[in-house]
């Protein structure tokens, strides 16, 4: 059972540690996820050179590996990466943007999966259908489909890769062997803000970084992105003004935020 102790237990660890998460991911949000990372309190590092990720993996606490722009050198870089992570027992959190848009993007978040031995796979539910070989049509990098459509491919890719699967939506649900959480934070205009989605991905990267379990880890992750989300929209006066907001509220996020906030339920 997810519960606000638990989650601000790990914001705490993640403020006191600030873990190094390496991102390779896309031209479009890397600015994003670096700020929100670091307002969070960890400390990002974006390096995609097949040169030196062996060099950066080896010095950091978990890797995304996020497939929103792809080219030839960056997957190169992220199987190389991957490889490696997997190796040395760094979690990695996949998010396949876009899988099932092309036969390219699809094949390319599979290979990373079958390479790297993900904790952790974020992404819409058409993603994640795609990924789980479903039939799923997507529309660029958004869902066409709901969270619940997607929880037996959630399932079927935790089977097949031994990890937690976390599928965003208005109610995100978090699957691993056994276990299925629903979190009911957030608010219609997240979705609306470019990398959203991205950031997801890489505030789950810090919590897997400090908490071993990472189904709870990606819990606590979403709790702390619809929080966030929530308190930033109170705030705001549209998308323009909601990002900034939302980097103060990851900042300034409390224990007391958490608890008067949570919506969280398990199957």
């Amino acid at each position: 059972m997810v519960t606000a102790a638990q989650a601000w237990q790990d914001v705490a660890r993640i403020r006191e540690a600030s873990p190094l998460v390496h991102n390779i991911t896309n031209h479009v949000v890397m600015n994003t996820t670096a700020n929100a990372l670091l307002a969070l309190g960890a400390s990002p590092v974006m390096a995609h050179a097949p040169e030196e990720v062996e060099d950066i993996v080896a010095l950091s606490g978990a890797l995304v590996l996020n497939i929103g722009t792809l080219d030839a050198p960056w997957v190169e870089a992220m199987l190389k990466a991957g490889a490696c992570a997997k190796a040395r027992g760094v979690p990695v959190v996949l998010d396949p943007v876009g899988a099932g848009a092309s036969t390219y993007r699809t094949t390319t978040a599979l290979a990373l999966a079958a390479g790297s031995g993900p904790a952790v796979i974020r992404g819409n539910a058409s993603e994640v259908m795609a990924l789980a070989g479903s039939v799923a049509t997507t529309r660029g990098v958004d869902s066409v489909h709901a969270t619940s459509e997607a929880e037996a491919a959630a399932q079927g890719l935790t089977r097949a890769y031994g990890c937690a699967v976390s599928v965003s939506g208005p109610v995100d649900i978090i699957v691993s062997a056994g276990a299925t959480t629903r979190v009911g934070n957030g608010h219609p205009l997240m979705p609306r803000i470019t990398g959203l989605g991205c950031t997801a991905s890489a505030v789950t990267a810090a919590f897997v970084a400090i908490n071993p379990d990472a189904h709870a880890a990606a819990a606590h992750a979403m709790v702390v992105m619809g929080v966030a989300g929530e308190i930033a929209a109170a705030r705001c006066g549209g998308p323009g003004t909601f990002w900034p907001q939302f980097l103060d509220a990851l900042h300034g996020l409390t224990e007391a935020d958490l608890e008067t906030r949570l919506r969280v339920r398990d199957a």
